[in-house]
């Protein structure tokens, strides 16, 4: 069966940076094992990155979240060190916003039979890209790991999960 794990924004900004929280931080273990086991079962690994510009502040997200984070080039852009070593040989995907249609035709190109999404955040970035591959991809079976994710707050990733549940995506 050929499996994609897509690992979204595991990013320094997300974890312990500018808009890190303590269920981020919890979650980067659990994270990295998951990222180890696809790669010894033969599934490929995308890891995404929210990527913005100096011009942040100017963007409609900059407008809304007006907290700099994941600036091309800096710390809190990079993938936090534990992933590092297991992101080389990945294909790394720039995301300027929530969701990635360039996502969405990569997995379609791929023919997965199955895609699984972990990482940051449960109620943003990964909600946002979990329903984009389930309409790019109605017949494949998208799945979250609930464990391996954390949300803005713990109230918003439970949101996130019902609203994915209801989606028909496998949580």
């Amino acid at each position: 069966m050929k499996k994609l794990l897509v690992v979204v924004d595991m990013q320094v900004d997300f974890v312990n940076g500018a808009l890190g929280t303590p269920e981020a931080c919890g979650i980067v273990g659990k994270v990295k094992e998951k990222i180890e086991a696809a790669k010894r079962e033969g599934a490929e690994v995308i890891f995404t990155l929210d990527t913005h510009g100096e011009d942040y502040m100017e963007t409609q997200e900059g407008k809304n979240l007006p907290v700099p984070h994941c600036i091309r080039g800096t710390e809190g852009w990079r993938l936090v060190p534990e992933l590092r070593p297991l992101a080389e040989g990945c294909v790394k995907l720039e995301k300027p916003a929530f969701g990635s249609i360039s996502l969405a035709h990569l997995a379609g190109k791929g023919q997965y039979e199955e895609i699984e999404l972990v990482g940051l955040c449960t109620d943003i970035c990964v909600i946002s890209n979990a329903l984009l591959l389930k309409a790019a991809l109605p017949e494949v079976p998208i799945r979250v790991d609930a464990s391996c994710c954390a949300g803005v707050t713990p109230e918003s990733h439970e949101n996130a999960l019902k609203a994915m549940k209801m989606c028909q995506i496998l949580v």
